[in-house]
């Protein structure tokens, strides 16, 4: 019986010993890489563009049975399907939560220069729908999973997987169901999704925008009445013209600028890695004397910035007349307001009225879709662990808090009070990303990415803090 205790306890040791040692070691990141890619190609080939989500949810969870990490998928209507996954740690804090969607927007396959289901590799870069929006970020979570879970890191939080439906237009499908029906199945304290810039030039990461907070979709209507008539008798109430009248005054309006803290931090850094002609536009915004030509400036030649410095109007879809010889009695058109977190829309509204001053034309609001909580803290946790670790992976990078001039499921997480960031992988300013034709990703980036993402978890959700083994390629 003593000899046998012996070996156990031998046996015991030797395991421990193991565990430890393969718990500190980084992984291989050039093999995690390939094996993530492998998943990307695979999610990017189940065309998800509309609907279908339950298939690549399916697909995420056989990786996941094959490694024997418990997953669950959830689905409100068929087609939909949402899949969570969960690598349990002690909970002596609360969960990281890794999530990305599954679902993707429509093609155009004629301008397309490769099939967008085929997430073909060539020259370096993996092109197809999805690639950077947002099947890069449920592809490369999954690989993180996997490295932890076979690295047999202690964690102290659980590490929670969400792929997600609906993104792209039917949230309720996806975050909105999970959160109002499934909340225990990913309930965190943060969350890490799409939406950063991790910004490359001249061969380098020149800096890592992190989302802290973003702009949310608050649509408006213009509906012009007229009397319709023959077209060979021009009418003064012609509602064609009030209404295009209407929208080239919208069109050409510019909200006031309001920076809060996210754009206020974000320009400030901006300049300091900036020349010296663009670092004088962004810390003179608010100067009284040099301000108006630094926000015009930035107007006509920066555009992205120049929407994260104020609610943005941008028409987007006209309504009017059914035949050419016809006066209609209406047309409308849709403005696409994407909104500051804190904009007064009634005081917008009332705005644009006297903008307008035409009795003819009226504005109406859309229902709210997302809700417009407060931004994630620059001060947790999770934001110091993210500086950190891209210190170490890009020098010299850096680190920019930023306002989303899109809208992202993440805030619905806000609104839940997840401390919630946006990050993505390594690009140059001129790659073609989300939505766009021909869509890709730089395979090298993608795998710094997932590098990006792994070290980061570690630094937070490992048992003991600062788990961050430097790379070993």
């Amino acid at each position: 019986m003593q000899k046998i205790g012996r070996i156990t306890v031998a046996v015991i040791l030797a395991g421990m010993v193991l565990f430890a040692q393969n718990a500190g070691r980084a992984p291989d990141f050039i093999k995690a890489r390939e094996e993530a890619v492998g998943f990307l190609q695979n999610l990017v080939r189940i065309d998800t563009s509309n609907g279908n989500e339950i298939k690549a949810a399916e697909y995420i969870k056989s990786v996941f049975d094959k490694e024997g990490i418990p997953a669950e998928i959830f689905t409100l209507e068929n087609g939909h399907g949402n899949v969570v996954a969960r690598l349990k740690g002690s909970g002596k804090k609360r969960p990281v939560l890794l999530m990305g969607h599954t679902d993707v927007v429509g093609v155009e396959r004629e301008k397309w220069t490769t099939d967008p289901f085929g997430a073909e590799i060539k020259d370096g870069y993996l092109y197809g729908r999805g690639s950077t929006d947002d099947k890069d970020n449920a592809a490369a979570n999954l690989e993180v999973m996997l490295l932890l879970h076979r690295q047999k890191i202690p964690l102290d939080r659980d590490v929670i997987y969400l792929a997600e439906a609906g993104e792209e237009g039917s949230p309720r499908l996806g975050i909105g169901y999970m959160v109002n029906q499934h909340w225990d199945k990913i309930d965190s304290e943060f969350a890490l999704a799409e939406g950063g810039t991790t910004m490359v030039r001249d061969g380098k990461v020149r800096h890592v925008a992190i989302a802290t907070t973003e702009k949310v979709g608050r649509g408006l209507r213009l509906v012009a009445k007229g009397t319709s008539g023959h077209a060979s008798v021009p009418r003064p109430d012609n509602a064609i013209v009030h209404l295009a009248a209407a929208v080239g005054k919208a069109g050409q309006y510019q909200v006031p600028m309001r920076l809060n803290d996210t754009t206020r931090m974000f320009f400030k850094r901006l300049a300091a890695i900036s020349p010296p002609e663009e670092a004088f536009l962004f810390t003179h915004l608010e100067d009284p004397m040099e301000g108006p030509m630094a926000q015009e400036t930035l107007r006509r030649k920066y555009l992205q910035y120049n929407s994260m410095l104020r609610t943005s109007i941008s028409p987007t879809i006209f309504n009017a007349g059914f035949r050419s010889n016809v006066i209609p009695g209406d047309a409308q058109a849709t403005l696409d307001i994407r909104a500051v977190p804190d904009e007064d829309m009634d005081k917008l509204v009332a705005d644009l009225k006297r903008l307008i001053d035409d009795p003819a034309v009226e504005i109406i609001r859309n229902a709210v879709g997302r809700p417009s909580p407060p931004p994630s803290s620059v001060e947790s946790e999770m934001f110091r662990a993210l500086e950190k670790i891209q210190a170490s992976m890009f020098p010299g990078a850096a680190t920019l808090p930023a306002m989303l001039t899109g809208a992202t499921d993440m805030s619905f997480l806000r609104a839940k009070g997840v401390q919630s960031y946006g990050i993505s992988a390594p690009a140059l300013e001129t790659e073609s990303g989300a939505h766009s034709n021909d869509e890709r990703i730089s395979i090298d980036g993608f795998g710094k990415f997932v590098e990006f993402i792994y070290r980061s978890v570690a630094e937070v959700a490992a048992a003991g803090g600062s788990k961050t083994p430097q790379s070993r390629q």
